[in-house]
């Protein structure tokens, strides 16, 4: 069986530069879905590896660089020395097992964590060439540039309409007819306006699960910003919802670079373009999704992608 997987990644090597052809990196993605198969790692020399992350990196559009950051909760260092770039216009998942520290990384990307006490941060991470950690940063900027969508669905206690107006709101626009243009656009981005147009002032609680995730995301987009972080936005929701919620992030790629936390291998798949593989803290593996699953350069990365740990 090895064998035969061995083969098959060599000779889609061999027909086209990037590796795997589309079709082939379906019926892996599908194999590795079902547990069927294991992947049997493609080993890089050191060098050749960083020449290739370098490569990676060089044609990158580069929305979000984070350098040698770590992160201490008091005395648990919980992120350790993570650096890695985030391309714009896209979405990059970061995987790994329960408290790998997923989570408290993407939270230290609008500064979230500034707001948990005993929270250290050591490090740089600059979005669109600003040291969001320098002492003149401005966090209320930064949160109005980087929006975020929590694991569970968090809509305010009140109607549909001033949920996403909300944020617009506290933003100093004031402008009525502005605000109802801004609403509708949020909520058509969510892919939500259809379902709840006759209804918005319908309290926010009437919706199901994944309509409410959905009135989060517009909530989140109505005030424009660069970036989308996204913490397991799918766990609390049904397949149904959760596909709408995968088509949702494919369309709103095309306007914001998107982090997305997933404890869901197949999601990460299907959705995201590039991957980070954390495990106890530190970056283990991080490349463009096709790469990282179906020819991982480290083992920890393949044995947690086949289901060995985690």
């Amino acid at each position: 069986m090895n064998e035969s997987v061995n083969k098959d990644i060599d000779d889609s090597n061999r027909e086209s530069e990037g590796g795997v052809k589309e079709m082939e990196l379906a019926e892996k993605i599908s194999g590795l879905e079902s547990g069927v198969i294991g992947i049997e790692a493609v080993r890089k020399t050191e060098s050749e590896a960083d020449s290739m992350a370098d490569d990676m990196i060089e044609s990158m559009d580069t929305r979000i660089e984070i350098q040698d950051l770590s992160l201490w909760y008091t005395d648990n260092h919980v992120v350790k020395s993570v650096g890695l770039h985030i391309a714009d216009s896209s979405v990059t998942a970061i995987i790994g097992p329960s408290g790998c520290g997923k989570s408290s990384l993407l939270r230290c990307l609008n500064r979230m964590n500034d707001l948990i006490p005993g929270a250290k941060v050591e490090g740089k991470v600059f979005i669109d060439d600003e040291n969001i950690y320098s002492d003149g940063a401005n966090v209320y900027e930064l949160r109005k540039k980087v929006g975020m969508v929590f694991q569970r669905p968090n809509p305010f206690p009140k109607s549909i309409y001033e949920n996403v107006a909300f944020g617009l709101k506290i933003h100093g626009i004031k402008d009525r007819n502005l605000v109802q243009e801004r609403v509708e656009k949020s909520l058509r981005n969510a892919n939500l306006w259809d379902e709840v147009k006759d209804k918005l002032n319908d309290s926010a609680f009437d919706l199901s699960g994944g309509q409410q995730q959905r009135l989060c995301i517009a909530r989140a987009v109505a005030i424009e910003p660069e970036v989308l972080l996204m913490d397991e936005p799918a766990s609390a929701l049904d397949p149904v919802s959760t596909a709408k919620l995968e088509e949702l992030m494919e369309e709103l790629k095309k306007n914001y670079t998107i982090v997305i936390v997933t404890h869901n291998i197949q999601q990460a798949a299907r959705v995201a373009d590039y991957t980070a593989f954390l495990m106890l803290g530190e970056l283990v593996e991080y490349g463009k999704t096709e790469k990282v699953f179906t020819a991982p350069e480290d083992k920890r990365t393949e044995n947690y992608l086949t289901g060995k740990f985690g």
